[in-house]
């Protein structure tokens, strides 16, 4: 069953925990570090990403390619600092790279790149990719008779990308059941609301005609996403629609369009978003 939140972000609790305040200040950590960074689009996913590490993938850190680990997708690829600071979280790699991110040097780059970054596992930044490649990956594990899942989060200025609805189509007709899509549904892209750039509602009821199983919940609701992420679709593939703020946790930022992306972090920018996640 779904719940009806609209497009009415009020919906979405305004509350967060000390742990997702804690990697909030990590995120801000690779800004400074980096001195650049996709902001709103980091800050919306945290959550998600939170759960699926802390509470529903398999996976080794000591042991990154372990083959009975679950997969894990991050196509909306310019959220990447969300997805680091979860792996550096969780051990794949020391929690000072994130300070280095975007130098020259560095290992995390602007987004995700596999091969050069534990735990990543596609290569994502050109959108509306990642669901085909989880896909490939849901059909390939059938074939080998393994039991892992795999997870795919998007944005929702993604699913203009007609490659997704064709992905969706393949995927409802092989009956993945091992595989999850997820929706970061801030309803703001880059340049303006979703509703004006390219309205895509009825959202759910556009996954139901597609074949797949469609829940909603609040995409900060750390029980919530508990409940979505942790059951599989039961006959189709699933998606979980996660009502979000884009920006969430720093007020002035939240669904502002000017912080989805910052070419050039300042010092001042750091000292405001440090006291911002410190008033809450």
């Amino acid at each position: 069953m779904s719940i009806d939140l609209s497009a009415d972000t009020s919906m979405v609790r305004s509350g967060l925990d000390w742990r997702s305040i804690d990697l909030r200040q990590l995120v801000i950590d690779a800004l400074e570090g980096g001195g650049r960074g996709h902001v709103g689009s980091t800050l919306s996913l945290i959550e998600i990403i939170r759960v699926l590490y802390d509470d529903v993938l398999r996976y080794r850190a000591s042991e990154p390619n372990w083959a009975d680990r679950d997969r894990f997708i991050l196509s909306k690829g310019h959220g990447c600092l969300a997805l680091y600071v979860l792996l550096a979280n969780k051990g794949f790699f020391p929690i000072e790279e994130l300070r280095r991110q975007c130098r020259a040097e560095a290992m995390l780059g602007g987004h995700p790149e596999r091969g050069h970054i534990p735990g990543v596992e596609a290569s994502t930044g050109a959108l509306g990719h990642g669901l085909s490649i989880g896909i490939g990956m849901a059909i390939g594990a059938r074939l080998k008779r393994q039991t892992h899942r795999v997870f795919v989060a998007m944005g929702d200025g993604e699913l203009d990308e007609g490659s997704v609805w064709e992905a969706a189509l393949c995927a409802a007709k092989h009956r993945l059941t091992g595989l999850m899509a997820i929706v970061d549904y801030n309803k703001l892209q880059s340049y303006g609301p979703k509703s004006e750039v390219q309205n895509i509602e009825p959202l759910a009821d556009k996954w139901r005609a597609f074949g797949w199983e469609v829940e909603e919940c609040d995409g900060h609701d750390v029980a919530a996403l508990r409940t979505a992420l942790g059951t599989s679709g039961r006959q189709a593939p699933k998606i979980v629609i996660c009502h979000t703020i884009k920006g969430k946790g720093l007020a002035f930022a939240e669904q502002n369009p000017s912080w989805h992306h910052k070419a050039k972090v300042e010092a001042a920018d750091v000292a405001r978003m440090r006291a911002a996640l410190e008033e809450r």
